[in-house]
């Protein structure tokens, strides 16, 4: 039996953003949340609009302290930053001003690596991702998948543990999309880290997954549904899609997820 401690463990977190206006009262994010993620596994979180998945993924890179509960990584609390952890946000985060092998190494860099050694390290991973021969080419000058890949790269190649990923594909067009997931799988495959990825698509997040988790709408969101997700690997994240046993897990994670998009959808109208 694998008595390893879980990648990541929330116990009974809340988290409350106190009210910076008079007269307003203090916005309850997620309340009571318990969720442990193993190591090794692929967890997807879904969810309606608002409904914290982006704060949980906050409080595991520990950028965000909760006001109840505790977050542990590998069997011991986290205090301040989670250095075991590679973030990828919705929005690219690499630099104009750098190349694309300049931007790859930023992290490696910052940790005062040698310069011919974390240009092999660079080379090497621009390769892994498909994007040889472009290393002296500036963000601009790449396509929305492009720049995705030097992220990808750029997370990747300070080998964290754990993997968080906010929305990273949601600006791609969709046939590029399918392709950075199946790039995504390939590269986890390899050495199979863990990963807390936050989607608002369930397509993706059931062909991506090993277990997909449906949050509440907000506020005081919680989990109201966890799916273990039992198709084959290695997967073609497209042709896995016109399987009979995805349309029957799309049912039934859409019947637990739709009354939460709809009332976050009635709350949006209601506060608009």
């Amino acid at each position: 039996m694998n008595t390893a401690p879980p990648a990541v463990s929330l116990d009974r977190v809340t988290v409350t953003f106190p009210s910076r206006s008079a007269g307003h009262a203090a916005y309850t994010a997620i309340a009571d949340v318990s969720l442990a993620v193993a190591d090794g596994e692929f967890l997807s979180v879904v969810g309606p609009t608002g409904c914290g998945k982006s704060t949980i993924l906050n409080m595991i890179a520990g950028l965000l302290t909760p006001s109840a509960g505790s977050v542990s990584v590998f069997g011991e609390p986290l205090r301040g930053l989670n250095r075991q952890v590679g973030y990828l946000f919705q929005a690219d985060a690499v630099m104009p001003w750098r190349d694309v092998l300049r931007n790859v190494v930023t992290g490696l860099e910052i940790r005062g690596m040698a310069e011919a050694e974390r240009t092999r390290l660079g080379r090497d991973w621009l390769a892994r991702v498909g994007l040889i021969g472009k290393d002296h080419l500036y963000p601009h000058q790449l396509s929305g998948g492009m720049r995705r890949r030097v992220a990808l790269a750029q997370m990747l190649i300070v080998n964290p543990r754990v993997l968080l990923m906010d929305e990273p594909f949601s600006a791609l067009d969709v046939q590029t999309r399918l392709m950075m997931e199946n790039e995504l799988l390939d590269l986890w495959n390899a050495d199979r880290k863990s990963v807390v990825f936050i989607t608002h698509d369930l397509e993706e997040a059931i062909s991506l997954s090993d277990r997909v988790i449906v949050l509440s709408a907000g506020p005081a969101s919680r989990p109201i549904g966890e799916f273990i997700i039992d198709l084959p690997r290695p997967r073609d994240v497209a042709e896995i899609r016109l399987t009979p046993r995805f349309v029957d897990l799309h049912t039934s994670i859409w019947s637990c997820l739709r009354p939460a998009v709809l009332e976050g959808y009635r709350q949006s109208r209601e506060t608009a």
